[in-house]
């Protein structure tokens, strides 16, 4: 029995703009068959088991021929699997989605068809061109850029395109923008008329060219544009001006590489790319919990004869919450406890988990958390403090100095992640890269031990270094980083701030 195909327009490269049916094909395939124009971004979203297949084609070099795409796609299906064929921008404009889905009508394989944010719309958007504006133009006609090259004569009637007065959208057209503004031109268009090229529309990679029909060639020329553009003419390039939003963004054009563990990431990446950031995640660690819980559910287990239970980091709360579940208990456990959280982060995940902090020290380190508890009585107190291994001494230790009886109990570990490095040391040793941002101490080390020594200094000339505290910090400077931004507030949105401030200034 044949499986189903879905044909899924993966939008026109900023993966936010998909559409969540699209996300839920993605997450349910057992085959995704995908283009070079479809964000990567999109694969996190499938299953494990899913078999992965790159059909992409980029600037004539095919990975498949389109006929063995369509023999791809066909094979797969018979074999009972769920395939999505993930296409850049819709399938059905200028996508061959059509053909596609004729090869699997003639083997009567079922198949839907979901939408997607086309680039012809998106990346004008993004470059602030509105393709219609009741007092420029109220049509707008998308083109292909470049024809069957079989053709023996173009099936585009130019002479009633360039005197539409109204806006065209040429997709695919770059190699051929000399060829498309010369009959443009030689049928009856205003030489003067505005024209603009949008590379990478709706990615932190845009780059946006303007001119007009007698310059764009030229200009383009100048700018080093390449494939895959879009290519907007008409009088609405004008507003361009006065609309460009995207590239405005602070931190447009930066490259910044994320060290977090690459399931913290996705909070700190998202900030960024909001604020027009590029970023290359490089997760340098991994949070493992031991595989022995033994004196962690012992804790928790004599949950009663504990004071205070004083939580370090966000990891800490979910560890804690975990092993309570497993053991069938519930914040009802902890009514006799009074707590503390260092950070207002840590202190939102105790909410997440139905348990307000009764002390939230101003200044998120252990410092402040000792400074607090100086002013109360903890002589005799018991006190829990499940936290990372390697922590620093100095909160216990303080602690025993008042009185308290503290069990530190190792809840998690940072450990070092087998990381890629080949396009983070490429990055660094081309200069691409603007940005390293270290979140932990252990960021640092880890981050340092992936470049080669015997390049070190060369590698990380010209960076800028952002630590997330003064702790981190003194880290990354032992370890040979200069530290050009050091947030205020020790939390990810202190160190996003801070690194908005820096480049604004």
């Amino acid at each position: 029995m044949s499986g189903k195909v879905y044909l899924v327009g993966a939008g026109p490269g900023d993966p936010g703009l998909v559409t969540q049916k699209g996300i839920d094909c993605i997450a349910a395939a057992d085959v995704i068959i995908y283009d070079f124009l479809a964000s990567k971004q999109l694969l996190s979203f499938t299953a494990e088991k899913a078999e992965r297949i790159y059909a992409g084609k980029q600037g004539g070099d095919h990975t498949l021929t389109q006929d063995r795409i369509n023999a791809l796609i066909v094979e797969k299906a018979l074999a009972g699997n769920t395939v999505v064929r993930l296409k850049g921008g819709d399938p059905f404009i200028f996508g061959r989605g059509g053909e596609e889905i004729e090869a699997l009508v003639a083997e009567n394989i079922s198949f839907e068809i979901v939408p997607g944010v086309t680039s012809a719309i998106a990346a004008p958007a993004y470059a602030g061109i509105p393709l219609t504006h009741r007092q420029y133009t109220s049509s707008v006609t998308f083109i292909t850029g470049h024809e069957d090259p079989d053709k023996t004569e173009s099936l585009i009637n130019w002479e009633a395109i360039a005197n539409t007065g109204g806006t065209l959208v040429f997709l695919m057209g770059v190699k051929n923008l000399a060829r498309i503004t010369e009959r443009l031109t030689k049928h009856g268009m205003d030489p003067a008329m505005p024209a603009a090229l949008v590379r990478w529309g709706t990615t932190t990679t845009q780059q946006t060219v303007t001119g007009t029909l007698a310059t764009i060639n030229e200009d383009v020329a100048k700018a080093g544009l390449t494939a895959p553009c879009i290519i907007v003419i008409g009088q609405v390039v004008t507003l361009r001006e006065k609309m460009k939003w995207f590239e405005n963004r602070t931190l447009f054009g930066k490259r910044i590489v994320v060290t977090r563990a690459r399931k913290q990431a996705s909070d700190m990446v998202k900030k960024l790319s909001d604020l027009g950031a590029e970023c290359l995640e490089v997760p340098v660690i991994r949070i493992r919990v031991p595989d022995d819980t033994t004196l962690l559910d012992q804790a928790i287990a004599t949950i009663q004869k504990y004071d205070w239970l004083i939580f370090t980091s966000v990891n800490g709360v979910d560890v804690f919450f975990s092993r309570m579940d497993a053991m069938g208990k519930d914040t009802r456990a902890l009514g006799h406890v009074k707590t503390s959280a260092i950070g207002p982060a840590t202190a939102d995940r105790m909410r997440a988990n139905g348990l307000n902090a009764d002390i939230v020290p101003e200044s998120f380190r252990a410092e402040s958390v000792v400074t607090a508890f100086e002013k109360l009585d903890m002589a005799g107190k018991k006190v829990l403090l499940p936290r990372a291994a390697g922590a620093r001494p100095v909160l216990p230790v303080e602690l025993v100095k008042m009185g308290a009886t503290v069990d530190e109990i190792i809840a998690y570990t940072a450990v070092s992640e087998t990381t890629e490095t080949a396009p983070l040391v490429e990055g660094l040793r081309e200069k691409t890269i603007d940005m390293v941002t270290f979140t932990s101490s252990s960021t640092v080390t880890n981050f340092k031990a992936l470049l080669p020594s015997d390049e070190f200094e060369d590698l990380i000339s010209g960076i800028t270094i952002a630590a997330i505290g003064p702790i981190t910090a003194d880290t990354a400077r032992e370890n040979g980083f200069h530290v050009n931004v050091t947030a205020d507030t020790y939390t990810i949105d202190g160190l996003c701030e801070a690194i908005v401030n820096y480049y604004e200034s």
